[in-house]
């Protein structure tokens, strides 16, 4: 897995815009950062995909345990939450989209780092955007990228599920990373013959008739929502979402919130020990591992992480101190010229679709992290 530089395309900015990409820069630092790629043989594109479908299949597994034995309490996952998520795992409630995280140098096996089965962002940077540079840059090459088609072919499979207007909710954060993203599944769904509408999360509102509804009054019965669970069920009206869970339809379903939590990740070693794509991990504290990440079980954005390596102690500050732990070994992420690669690799309804690549500057891929587009070679 090879990174190489290359020119930028001669107004490269108005070119992502026009794709979508709203935020090409965060903090005046580069975020699509075209000055370079990555050129993946077939074999590593085949090797991501299988390790990608086995790691999904482990995690379903691994949901399937933490509600045979209720393990819900190491997770931290709210009591009046339980019953749903049984119910909603009992009934199959389908899911549209998750980003399996990856550590990968091209000759190893891929590693699990953590899977964003909630509400993964990058996805018009992976499915869209690095399209149309490779249209542009290298038209006779290929990609491992089939997110749209595949997001459209999901949406068209869900269709019937929806009555009415399907909602995407979102918040107006500071970059616009919620809203476009939320705005670009939008169109996947209308493409798929799906009728939509955008609410900011903020603006839902609990009738007299205790239901949801939109600014005009009207009941919101089908919503996509880019909120995190946990976040959702601790606002002022979580215990109304818990009432009327059941007579609604929600992307992602609350089972998701099982996989999200990176509680996850000890369990899937406890019933896996040894994988070749997992890497050893507990629950609060790092056993005899000399070299290894401490995360917080809901953490986000690479907040609240500790790295210790042989050499150093790395520490990111945040607002989820106040959680529990989980250890996991240092994953074998590569160093190219100062950049550490992360691959997402995101599972579409059901099936591997295709990676995005993010580098950073250390071992924590946080907001600051870059987006540096890939070819098959």
């Amino acid at each position: 897995m090879q990174r190489k530089s290359i020119d930028c395309r001669e107004n490269w900015e108005q070119r992502v815009e026009e794709s979508g990409l709203v935020f090409h820069h965060v903090n005046r630092e580069i975020y699509w950062d075209e000055s370079a790629f990555y050129s993946l043989t077939q074999n590593q594109v085949d090797v991501l995909e299988d390790a990608t479908h086995e790691l999904g299949h482990l995690c379903l597994d691994a949901v399937k345990y933490v509600i045979e034995k209720e393990r819900y309490g190491g997770l931290g996952i709210p009591f009046g939450a339980i019953p749903l998520i049984r119910w909603s795992w009992e009934n199959s409630e389908p899911s549209l989209y998750g980003r399996i995280d990856l550590a990968y140098d091209g000759v190893s096996h891929p590693k699990l780092l953590e899977y964003n089965a909630d509400t993964p962002t990058a996805l018009l940077e992976a499915s869209v955007v690095q399209w149309s540079w490779l249209q542009d840059r290298f038209p006779e090459a290929d990609q491992f990228n089939s997110i749209h088609e595949r997001l459209v072919s999901g949406w068209s499979k869900l269709k019937d599920r929806f009555t009415g207007l399907l909602y995407f909710g979102y918040m107006n954060d500071f970059l616009g990373e919620d809203m476009m993203t939320a705005t670009y599944l939008r169109e996947t769904a209308e493409e798929a013959g799906i009728k939509t509408a955008e609410i900011l999360m903020k603006d839902i509102g609990w009738n007299s008739e205790n239901c949801f509804v939109d600014l005009d009054g009207r009941k919101i019965v089908s919503i996509f929502k880019l909120y995190p669970w946990e976040w959702l069920l601790s606002d002022e009206f979580g215990s109304d979402v818990l009432t009327e869970y059941k007579n609604m339809n929600w992307i992602e379903p609350i089972w998701r919130m099982l996989l999200s939590n990176k509680g996850i990740l000890p369990i899937l070693w406890e019933l896996y020990p040894g994988h070749p794509y997992l890497l050893e991990a507990y629950f609060d504290e790092p056993k005899d591992m000399n070299e290894y990440v401490r995360k917080p079980l809901q953490g986000r954005e690479g907040a609240n992480i500790t790295v210790h390596t042989s050499k150093q102690v790395i520490e990111t500050t945040g607002n989820y101190g106040g959680q529990r732990y989980v250890y996991q070994a240092l994953a074998p992420i590569p160093n190219k010229g100062s950049r550490r690669p992360v691959i997402g690799s995101w599972i579409i309804d059901g099936d591997v679709a295709g990676i995005g690549i993010r580098e950073s500057k250390n071992w924590i891929t946080d907001h600051q992290a870059t987006f540096v587009p890939h070819i098959i070679a």
